[in-house]
């Protein structure tokens, strides 16, 4: 089948088909998997040109919906962090795509820049991994004590009782705190707002919604489990993803000597197999290892960040 705004010909059934394997994984740990499905079309189907960006970013408006649907169906959205989110990356979101499109034509550089900072987050990430923390001096790590509180609101809930997976204790414009699972957390609202807003403009740059940025930052600076995070980082990369998409849609016609409006035909199907594999990957994800998970992330996020670099010198 040939893609005509992507100038490509591809079996129609590839694209769903890596879309669906990606995001099953990716999902888990709030990452829509576009950050994969981008080198994935730019080295192997050839599709280099500005519009693998806004294309891209409609892999996420198609696909991440069945995600967010599980993560609200279960109550387990914490709503203010997601606000928190939205309200960063979409400012950074148009100022990336203006970006892209005036000043990174050719975004070698820029991917230089990302990679480093993937590399680093990966680093940190497979260093929670690998070696748990040594200040603990209980028998479990903070993580398995997580693991314990989720055995014990299973328990309380195999018995009758209801019990909210989320509870708000506070939301202004510099705190944020709640219960998840019956475990409370404090963070800034001011410090996720401006990490999501620099994610935004990576995001609205390469299209790659920014989730694989966003939720490693969770888990590595500001201590959050990566089950509170995954519905909030895959609601800021969807709202992302729709404002660039109509971005580039609109800028299209004032540059004409480019193509970056959104292959739809690629877009779609990619999404397609997204929708499925994100369904199929929230629902699951509460069965999986916080661990696991996080290993998860750590591989996705190293690949590209050595593609990323490697790329950049040969």
């Amino acid at each position: 089948m040939y893609f005509a705004v992507a100038g490509i010909e591809v079996h129609p059934l590839i694209p769903p088909a890596v879309a669906f394997i990606i995001s099953f994984f990716t999902s888990m740990g709030g990452v829509s998997g576009a950050f994969l499905i981008l080198p994935f079309q730019v080295s192997v189907l050839g599709f280099g040109t500005p519009a693998v960006s806004s294309t891209n970013q409609l892999y996420n408006i198609v696909a991440i919906p069945s995600g967010v649907y599980r993560y609200i169906k279960e109550g387990r959205m914490v709503w203010p962090l997601t606000w928190a989110v939205v309200t960063g990356t979409l400012p950074g979101v148009l100022i990336g795509a203006i970006l892209r499109i005036t000043y990174l034509p050719d975004p070698a550089k820029f991917k230089l820049f990302v990679g480093l900072v993937l590399l680093y987050v990966g680093g940190r990430l497979l260093k929670e991994v690998l070696i748990k923390d040594k200040g603990d001096r209980h028998d479990s790590s903070a993580e398995e004590q997580f693991q314990a509180l989720l055995h014990d609101y299973r328990s309380k809930q195999k018995q009758g009782k209801r019990l909210p997976a989320v509870v708000v204790k506070k939301f202004s414009l510099f705190r944020i705190v709640y219960e998840f699972y019956g475990q409370e957390f404090d963070i800034s609202a001011i410090g996720i707002m401006g990490l999501s807003f620099i994610v935004g403009i990576i995001g609205g740059v390469y299209g790659i919604g920014g989730g694989a940025i966003i939720a490693p930052f969770f888990v590595s600076y500001f201590g959050l489990p990566v089950y509170t995070v995954a519905g909030a980082a895959l609601t800021g990369t969807f709202v992302t993803s729709v404002a660039g998409v109509l971005f580039y849609q609109l800028m299209a016609p004032y540059y004409p000597e480019m193509v970056i409006s959104p292959d739809w035909t690629l877009g779609f199907l990619f999404g397609i197999g997204g929708f499925a594999g994100m369904y199929l990957g929230a629902r699951t994800q509460k069965y999986f290892p916080a661990r696991l998970i996080k290993f998860i992330l750590v591989s996705c996020i190293l690949f590209v960040a050595v593609k990323y670099i490697v790329g950049f010198f040969f």
